[in-house]
């Protein structure tokens, strides 16, 4: 059994690639979708048993639903199967994105608050229909917000502080990922597309988190 000496208490996930993932393997870009599903349990119940408290799934942004309607709809329908599972589960969900547009599915507005399973199970956020200008935008219009204020003035002020951030697809950014949790986390990328997942990989980045300092800026 992987032991490591020190455990984030909350992971941040964007599982990138899953359309280069789906080109790769002959098939249509939406197909990819379905495929990245599988990797999230798999996650979820190795973060559970190695007693991770928090974890936050990227699942689709604004910008996103730009992409074909084929796409969005594909994503959409992974979205809601993903938190359906992890209700089965026991996750302690918790759904954050603009939950008043078309684009948000209406089989997860019932997450918009947190839904408690086990009192002492792993919270699980996702972001659905996420913007990181709709998160923040309680902050933009209220400059005069003292540093004790800001988490209960975004939108998001359900998710706590990211420890570490852990991105497949190879790809160097945070996408607009929860600006406020992500200030201090630390950043870790996976060359291989998501639905390529391994257990190795977060093994990995453990392993990596594991020998960081903590500073906070300190």
């Amino acid at each position: 059994m992987t032991k490591f000496k020190r455990i984030p208490k909350h992971i941040g996930v964007i599982p990138d690639g899953n359309r280069r993932w789906a080109v790769d393997n002959g098939m249509g870009k939406s197909e990819g979708y379905d495929y990245g599903i599988k990797p999230g349990f798999d996650l979820f119940e190795e973060c559970k048993r190695l007693g991770i408290g928090e974890l936050t799934l990227y699942g689709f942004t604004q910008d996103n639903t730009k992409r074909p309607a084929e796409q969005k709809q594909a994503f959409k329908k992974a979205c809601v199967d993903a938190v359906m599972e992890l209700e089965k589960r026991e996750a302690n969900l918790l759904v954050v994105g603009d939950s008043q547009s078309h684009n948000f599915p209406e089989e997860l507005l019932k997450y918009t608050e947190r839904r408690i399973k086990n009192q002492n199970g792993i919270n699980v956020n996702f972001l659905v229909n996420y913007d990181w200008k709709w998160d923040v935008v309680g902050l933009l219009e209220n400059p005069k917000t003292k540093e004790h204020e800001i988490q209960k003035n975004i939108k998001s002020k359900g998710v706590s502080r990211i420890d570490l951030v852990i991105r497949w697809g190879d790809r160097r950014r945070l996408s607009g990922f929860l600006p406020i949790q992500t200030v201090y986390s630390d950043f870790y990328i996976l060359p291989k597309m998501w639905p390529d997942f391994e257990m190795g990989d977060l093994h990995e980045a453990l392993a990596w988190y594991d020998k960081q300092d903590v500073t906070l800026g300190g």
